[in-house]
């Protein structure tokens, strides 16, 4: 550091010049890594060096603002001494105003926490910057609770001004929340509605904490907000950032000290007071007139070889109905929901006469005792059901999916049970025993009588394989029986008549309008229906329906239905032929080409750009494949 002998005046134009030259070019990290630790360290102490770093920076031209005070932001130690660093910079500079409190806040996502409340900090440590901290605020409430902002931006920027508005609320005063209290209120109402519509549960969990958060810094006496939520890391993070820590000075101590502190810490009670304590607490009348009219002094009964009655379950499908229907015994309808699974799959018959009624009853079947993994029993009855009896019972769940009065859980309920009795029926069946299992069992086994002589051949080969060490055997599998694929003949019913009706709102359900999360579910639904056919004969006809369905759609605002789509078509090149995907399709694949790139490079959803990426390399292998035919 050089000193200026003599008093005399000097301009720092031209180091201002230099620096915004070397933060423009990129060498933030190497000159600011530097110079910004140099400077906090004498500004701590030096009014002269504050004002000193003050007019370097005010000297710095507009056009290399942005660069230096972002650089500044981001290498400063803590908001005390970025405050002591840039002064009232952003009160006099509008271009430093807007790098602080719109571009970094607001147009980027990518800093740090720390670099948040550095900034953050930084506005609300002196009161001609804390208007500003109350406008920022304010713009960060009105973006969070844009349903446009929600539905367009990703789930990172989202998490970025969540942050960002726990930070400004943990430096408001009592009197300025009660200033802003309504614009917080309206605020807090309109940003919760908009994250619980979204599809996606990261966005959902994050309104709900921050909206909790609003609730309770502006209602510190009443009532608060309270959701329920899964805490996880995230959470725990956002909590965090509501209180404020202040750096404290540690100062090493002495057990004696310690012990003194903690003395004098406890109330100060008399000698005898302390041997009172030591002794049997009295109890008050009340509580010595219970215990001698409790019940202690009777003898329990002895209940060591009393044994559970256990209820005997159905062994019929009709008693079974009878008994989800109208039946008063709890206990009974527990174990009949225990047992139905495995009595449908035994007695496939006697299902397929009353198959439709008992997937009926099933779908509106509710929970009448608190038993264990009720959800699961009745989904697992519903898709043995289904595989038992595919094509009216499929026939029967696909058309009450756009049925009216049914929520949108049952209707869920109803894409869940078809997607896994699809995937069942699709699977081949595995019959037989294991070819080999290396260290479980022995490898030798002797015929009896005299049959091992006809078969030496084979015995000594069991002797050199036991004997023989291998490093890599590979995995057991199982004897093949050559079985068809059951799916083949019934994906057309459960394909089709779900996707004829999805642009027809009913007064209580709308796939197009708010009920967007069970669009999204249905899309998804359809991508694992359309995986699932590969080699049937259908599989060309649902390509093509499939196709114009995702066509329809491929705009829609809701990143989770997006990323459906774009598993729609993941499902389509991997199922149909690539030469009927060529014969049939060219036109729609070339459009969906051009589609692709465009999510690519534009959609702001990261799941969505890596969905379409991954596209567009299936379409290059098969071209490549076509191309090598």
């Amino acid at each position: 550091v050089c000193f200026i002998p003599g008093g005399l005046d000097c301009s720092m134009a031209f180091v201002s010049h230099v620096l915004g030259k070397v933060c423009i070019h990129g060498r933030q990290k190497e000159i600011l890594g530097i110079l910004v630790p140099l400077l906090a360290e004498l500004t701590r102490s030096d009014c002269i060096w504050q004002r000193i770093c003050w007019h370097l920076l005010d000297c710095v031209p507009d056009r290399w603002m942005e660069a230096v005070v972002l650089g500044f932001v981001q290498t400063a130690p803590g908001a005390d001494a970025l405050s002591r660093l840039l002064g009232n910079l952003v009160v006099k500079n509008k271009k430093a105003q807007f790098v602080v409190t719109q571009k970094v806040l607001l147009l980027q996502y990518g800093h740090t926490t720390e670099v948040l409340q550095n900034l953050l900090g930084y506005l609300s440590l002196d009161s001609p910057r804390r208007a500003l901290l109350l406008r920022v605020l304010q713009e960060l409430l009105e973006t969070w609770s844009s349903s446009s902002a929600v539905k367009h931006s990703p789930p990172e920027q989202q998490l970025y001004i969540s942050k960002a508005i726990l930070i400004c609320l943990s430096h408001l005063k009592e009197p300025e929340v009660q200033s802003c209290r309504q614009e917080l209120l309206t605020g807090m109402m309109e940003g919760v509605k908009c994250h619980l519509d979204s599809s996606l549960p990261q966005l959902r969990r994050l309104g709900m904490v921050v909206a909790e958060s609003i609730s309770s810094k502006i209602n510190t006496e009443g009532p608060v907000l309270k959701f329920e939520y899964e805490e996880d890391d995230e959470t725990r993070e956002l909590k965090s950032l509501l209180v404020q820590t202040p750096p404290l000075c540690v100062v090493p101590s002495t057990p004696d000290d310690k012990s003194e502190k903690t003395d004098a810490a406890l109330p100060l009670v008399p000698e005898s007071n302390k041997k009172s304590q030591t002794a049997a607490p009295v109890m008050p009348d009340e509580e010595s007139d219970a215990e001698l009219d409790s019940d202690d002094d009777l003898i329990p009964y002895d209940m060591s070889e009393d044994k559970e009655l256990k209820i005997k379950a159905p062994v019929y499908i009709r008693d079974c109905i009878e008994v989800l229907t109208g039946s008063e015994d709890v206990d009974k309808w527990e174990a009949t929901v225990k047992a139905l699974e495995s009595l449908v799959r035994r007695n496939p018959a006697a299902t397929r006469e009353v198959s439709v009624e008992l997937a009926k009853i099933l779908l509106h079947l509710e929970e009448k005792t608190c038993i264990e993994g009720f959800v699961e029993l009745r989904q697992r009855a519903q898709v043995a059901v289904l595989t038992v009896d595919p094509i009216p019972v499929s026939k029967y769940l696909t058309s009450q999916f756009y049925s009216l009065n049914y929520s949108l859980r049952q209707r869920m309920d109803i894409l869940d049970v078809l997607v896994l009795a699809a995937r069942e029926l699709s699977c081949p069946k595995f019959h037989g025993k294991t070819k080999h299992s290396d260290a479980q069992k022995p490898r030798i086994q002797l015929l009896p009588g005299n049959d091992s002589s006809k078969d030496w051949r084979r015995i000594i080969d069991e002797r050199i394989k036991s004997k023989t060490r291998r490093f890599a055997m590979g995995q057991c599998h199982m004897e093949e029986a050559s079985s068809p694929n059951e799916f083949n003949s019934v994906a057309g019913y459960f394909f089709f008549p779900l996707i004829q009706h999805f642009d027809r709102p009913l007064t209580t359900f709308d796939l197009l309008g708010e009920d967007h999360l069970v669009l999204g579910r249905l899309v998804h639904t359809l991508a694992v229906l359309m995986y699932l056919a590969v080699n049937t004969v259908a599989v060309t006809a649902m390509g093509k329906a499939l196709l114009e369905f995702v066509w329809a759609l491929r705009f829609h605002t809701d990143s989770y239905v997006r990323q459906g789509l774009l598993s729609c078509i993941s499902s389509l090149l991997l199922s149909v032929p690539a030469e009927l995907l060529l014969a049939d399709m060219t036109e729609e694949l070339l459009e969906t080409q051009s589609w692709l790139g465009d999510v690519v490079e534009k959609d702001p959803d990261g799941d969505c750009r890596k969905l379409a990426l991954q596209n567009l390399l299936l379409m290059e292998n098969l071209k490549k494949k076509l191309e090598a035919v």
